[in-house]
């Protein structure tokens, strides 16, 4: 590729990103200033904005607590002591990802009252879960393991001879830790703690069946007031970016660079001794909930599901709803998101610089707050409006920047010298990239279609608000049911989408298993 035509590709994907991403923001502000000015100032300062706002940053901030309180001592379990079977507790904390949080919610919910899954199998009514705690609950079960994995990756490439220096110069185990190990694990921590905060803001599904009042609850109840509806996503919105902003802030200029910086073969791990048996406990009781509760609940609704009629064809129905939202927008995010990855790896530009930021904003952008604002833009032009075309262009653009990285990461292990060899013994520069450099991106490209399509495939907000028609993929069809306490009808949905997860989870576990090896 010539160096002028690069830049025309690359000018292009900026346009198109970032008149992505800025349009629906466009939109909002123009449907949120209609008003006079006193009626706005009525509509941002009421006092139901302030319990709102409140209500979102507690719920975000119990459960990144929650789940660092969780993530730290399992990573630093599997890693630095001496457990047995270490590799199974490994992957048992990783497939709660498999599970979308509604369905979590589906399976709390279902599980109390005079009717629920505990009074029908055990003959024992607990109260149904809700409010806050179940929100906490259902959200930190799902999302530690976001905040799991980096730090277990961070404890495996982390140098314990440190570690080890500073016991013998007299540091406790547990002062040489917070000391030594703890500030190696920041930007880890930071960054599963971001990415569950960005999950967080954007959930719709739990705390809408938990009867928990957020921001992403009260825009979807405020639709049919089209310009309160409006101010509350700007007002998601601006929290999000104050958050990303006090996160980078508190990252920049951090310099954790240290003499050692590789895997070492043989890590010291320490003895558990009495703690064993508590150590096994609390995992027990951990996979109890995150892992045998759901799968016992789906499967004991999934034979009460039996009796309804017609669930099964509408099962059937909605799947191939899921598979023709899914499979053209993975499709046609995976073919804007590799010429991008070239040209960002092998020549960047400033331009370059633009739309990938551009990318990780819409990413960030909460989807009920991105989704209103296509509503409001479709409904301007009159066109597209409730079209399966938006819905899926609503996807590429949410889901760019998840298709960016692995092909980014395979591109850089294909390094330029393999392709210039190629070009040395007389290849052309297309021969050369299809010889050479696609057969090592092949896999990179083939992770982002898969992860953009499972990705879809639980999708919940953007499906609710901008789906045709008559259009119900699972995810809306699980939430639906289970909305309206139909436990029952909601499992044999909830089945299909927790087997699709599981691919994702057996896919992150080898792409994660090849990066630390």
């Amino acid at each position: 590729m010539r160096p002028r035509q690069a830049q025309v590709i690359t000018k292009i994907f900026v346009l198109l990103i970032v008149a992505g991403v800025l349009l629906p923001v466009v939109y909002l502000l123009i449907r949120a200033t209609e008003p006079g000015a006193g009626q706005l100032q009525q509509l941002v300062f009421r006092q139901h904005n302030r319990a709102l706002l409140i209500n979102t940053l507690l719920l975000a901030l119990l459960v990144v607590i929650c789940t660092q309180a969780i993530a730290l001592p399992l990573a630093w379990l599997v890693t630095r002591t001496d457990v047995k079977w270490r590799r199974t507790i490994t992957l048992l904390c990783v497939v709660p990802l498999a599970v979308p949080p509604y369905i979590m919610a589906y399976v709390f919910r279902a599980l109390g009252g005079d009717y629920g899954t505990s009074a029908q199998l055990f003959g024992l009514a607990t109260p149904t879960v809700s409010g806050l705690f179940g929100a906490v609950l259902a959200l930190t079960l799902c999302h530690f393991p976001y905040l799991f994995l980096p730090i277990r990756a961070a404890l495996l490439r982390g140098d314990p001879s440190l570690e080890e220096a500073a016991r013998l110069l007299g540091c406790s185990r547990f002062s040489a830790f917070w000391r030594i190990v703890y500030p190696q694990l920041k930007p880890a921590l930071s960054a599963g703690r971001l990415l569950i905060v960005l999950h967080v803001l954007a959930d719709f599904g739990v705390v809408s069946l938990m009867r928990y009042d957020t921001f992403s609850s009260a825009i979807y109840t405020a639709l049919f007031d089209r310009t309160y509806a409006a101010w509350l996503a700007l007002l998601l919105l601006l929290v999000t970016t104050v958050i990303l902003t006090i996160e980078y802030r508190l990252l920049r200029g951090l310099n954790l660079a240290s003499g050692g910086g590789r895997l070492q073969a043989h890590p010291v791990r320490s003895p558990l001794g009495s703690w064993r048996f508590l150590a096994f406990t609390l995992v027990g009781g951990l996979l109890l909930l995150s892992v045998a509760l759901p799968a016992v609940t789906v499967t004991f609704w999934l034979t009460k599901s039996t009796v309804a009629s017609g669930i099964w064809l509408e099962m059937a129905v909605s799947l191939w709803h899921s598979l023709v939202a899914s499979a053209p927008a993975a499709l046609l995010t995976t073919i804007i998101a590799a010429p991008l990855a070239f040209v960002i790896v092998r020549m960047p530009s400033r331009f370059a610089q633009i739309a990938e930021a551009g990318s990780y904003i819409a990413y960030a952008t909460p989807p009920l707050a991105f989704s209103l604002g296509l509503v409001f833009f479709s409904l301007k032009v009159e066109i597209f409006y409730k079209t399966l075309t938006l819905l899926i262009l609503a996807y590429t653009l949410r889901y760019l920047a998840e298709a960016l990285g692995p092909i980014k990461s395979h591109l850089q292990r294909a390094t330029p010298t393999l392709e210039e060899a190629a070009r040395t013994l007389g290849s052309s520069p297309a021969n050369a990239f299809t010889r050479v450099t696609l057969p090592l991106t092949i896999g990179g490209i083939l992770v982002s279609m898969a992860f953009v399509f499972l990705s879809v495939m639980k999708e919940l907000p953007l499906a609710l608000l901008l789906s045709p028609l008559d259009f119900n993929p699972l995810a809306i069809n699980v939430w639906s049911y289970v909305d309206e306490a139909m436990f029952a009808e909601a499992a044999p949905f909830a089945l299909v989408l927790v087997a699709v997860s599981g691919c994702f989870v057996g896919l992150l576990l080898t792409t994660e298993k090849k990066a630390i090896g």
